[in-house]
């Protein structure tokens, strides 16, 4: 087993013996399958209204049902990524057990890795678990996959980029709900950059702030668009917190 692995298996171990990643865990399933409940009763209606109007009914699940659904998954996420992301070097610090890890033969390189691994699989398990709702709806209707899993793509993506921000605020702090807060805090900042944006038009100011916010981003893949600067906006978002969660880390050995 690689010292990363090692990593990752400790890490799990503490997520499923804390009850933070239960109740984390079903408050999410528990809002995705009510949203996705209220959404699928609104195709319904909307369902019923057009065969009273015209005899027949054509809708379509992704614009009624899925595009709306992963829009609401993605302001879930921005409340509970930050909670299980807390932890992760905040809990370490509060121990006592930071130094003892930074002198053992792990690199800096492998402990942030292997923190960030062990919540993204978290974050996967919970996420995979909502796959069972596109798995029941398409035994009772037709609709186009391709904007599903593209869906799927964006969430991963938006996943790992809100985590790796979690783990840079976990970095700065030892106080657990300061590290939610000031994660939170920074996503945020990176929604609200969608409306500065906006507000400043199409100039070239506005284009650039606007590509800051993963509000675009997202939009593209839940609508079934796979843009390469989308991709490269995420990959490069998650590698840049990353760096800084190791840049901090390093720094306190000079501390």
């Amino acid at each position: 087993m690689t010292p990363v692995q090692a990593l990752i298996a400790k890490e799990l171990r503490s997520y499923f013996v804390s009850p933070v990643v239960y109740v984390v865990g079903s408050v999410f399933l528990l809002i995705v399958g009510l949203l996705a409940y209220l959404y699928v009763v609104f195709a319904g209606a909307q369902a019923i209204q057009l065969m009273q109007m015209q005899g027949s009914a054509q809708i379509n699940l992704n614009d009624l049902v899925f595009r709306n659904l992963f829009s609401s998954i993605r302001f879930i996420l921005l409340i509970i990524l930050p909670i299980l992301t807390m932890r992760l070097f905040a809990e370490e610090r509060k121990l006592r057990t930071f130094e003892f890890l930074l002198t053992s033969p792990i690199g800096i390189n492998e402990i942030v890795a292997g923190k960030f691994m062990s919540v993204f699989l978290v974050f996967l398990g919970l996420l995979g678990l909502t796959g069972f709702l596109p798995l029941v709806l398409a035994l009772f209707s037709d609709f186009d996959w391709y904007p599903v899993l593209t869906g799927y793509l964006g969430l991963i993506l938006l996943g790992a980029l809100f985590l790796s921000v979690g783990v840079l605020a976990s970095a700065l702090t030892e106080n657990q709900i300061v590290a939610a807060f000031v994660s939170f805090g920074l996503l945020l900042v990176l929604w609200l950059l969608a409306g500065v944006g906006s507000l400043l038009g199409d100039t070239a100011i506005g284009q650039a702030i606007s590509y800051l916010s993963f509000m675009e981003h997202y939009d593209h893949l839940v609508r079934g668009l796979v843009d390469t600067k989308d991709l490269v906006y995420f990959v490069s978002g998650l590698a840049l917190m990353l760096f800084l969660s190791h840049r901090v880390v390093d720094s306190t050995r000079w501390k």
